[in-house]
């Protein structure tokens, strides 16, 4: 198996390559920082579009977020963001934005292992936007990701819409009353109480239905796009369509779903991710300049 620091290096290396070779060649990076909550280092990779070294803009954000047993580095080696992210930029698709891909070692929830949520919010946030030039407000920030990592931005959408401007979930992870058995979440530490058993109340604690009627009866809509595999071993086409009808009544035209051939597997994330990328960007800001424009 390889080790972190030598996914690390292929992923640049991966960077490197593209820079010679596509007509807007972003970069990715691997960094770390000493994380308050976690006690210990909080590992992420960042993209940075073509030209960020060179101007004083700031850019908008996109927080990434990686599934069940994956890393800091899942959606730079199997997820071809680079690629992704370069053409769409290129083809005026979307914006210039950083996006930061970050680790965790629960379900980017307040666990039995760890605090997720709590160190994303509380940590990770606050370091990118100190150490990086990206817009620090709402109409800069959106968050995404894949399986768990779906499940992960659909909880932070919910319950903190005053956060993002838009939101995309790739085979969410958004089990309603609770995960199938064939489910990793039934093997992670995040729901195992102290006799190492899956938690059902753990799960429903944190799960998105415990943020549903709050977000419901604020003015924020948070934008969506949502995915399945349409053949998808966790049957996430039926529990995808379950979050997307909650939030249809809510914010009718600012949330879409797409079921595509596929399983729970990489094709249909990189998909997910080239549809729900132009989505997003209908809805956060383009890059700002460090000075405001006067009217």
């Amino acid at each position: 198996m390889m080790s972190r620091n030598l996914i690390a290096a292929v992923v640049l290396a991966m960077a490197h390559l593209f820079l010679n070779s596509s007509a807007a060649a972003g970069e990715i990076t691997a960094h770390r920082f000493a994380s308050e909550t976690l006690n210990r280092d909080y590992a992420y990779t960042i993209y940075l579009p073509d030209g960020y070294e060179g101007d004083d803009l700031h850019y908008p954000a996109l927080y990434l977020l990686h599934g069940s047993g994956g890393d800091e580095n899942s959606w730079a080696v199997n997820g071809r963001t680079l690629q992704t992210l370069d053409a769409l930029i290129d083809a005026g698709e979307i914006p210039p934005m950083v996006v930061i891909m970050p680790g965790s070692l629960s379900w980017w929830v307040d666990g039995y292992n760890e605090n997720a949520r709590t160190a994303f919010f509380k940590d990770l946030i606050p370091h990118i936007e100190q150490s990086w030039a990206v817009i620090p407000e709402r109409k800069g920030r959106l968050v995404a990701g894949l399986s768990a990592g779906g499940y992960g931005a659909v909880n932070f959408a919910l319950e903190r819409p005053e956060m993002f401007a838009a939101a995309a979930a790739y085979s969410p992870a958004v089990y309603i009353p609770l995960p199938p058995l064939n489910s990793s979440a039934h093997r992670v530490a995040t729901y195992q109480a102290e006799d190492g058993e899956f938690d059902p109340d753990m799960w429903n604690r944190l799960n998105y239905t415990q943020y549903i009627e709050a977000y419901k009866g604020q003015e924020l809509v948070v934008p969506m796009y949502i995915n399945s595999g349409d053949h998808d071993v966790f049957n996430i086409a039926y529990h995808g369509a379950v979050l997307f009808n909650t939030l249809l009544a809510h914010q009718p035209g600012q949330v879409e779903f797409r079921v595509m051939d596929g399983d729970h597997e990489w094709p249909v994330w990189i998909e997910g991710l080239k549809e729900s990328l132009p989505y997003m960007a209908r809805h956060v800001s383009r890059p700002l300049g460090m000075t405001p424009i006067a009217d």
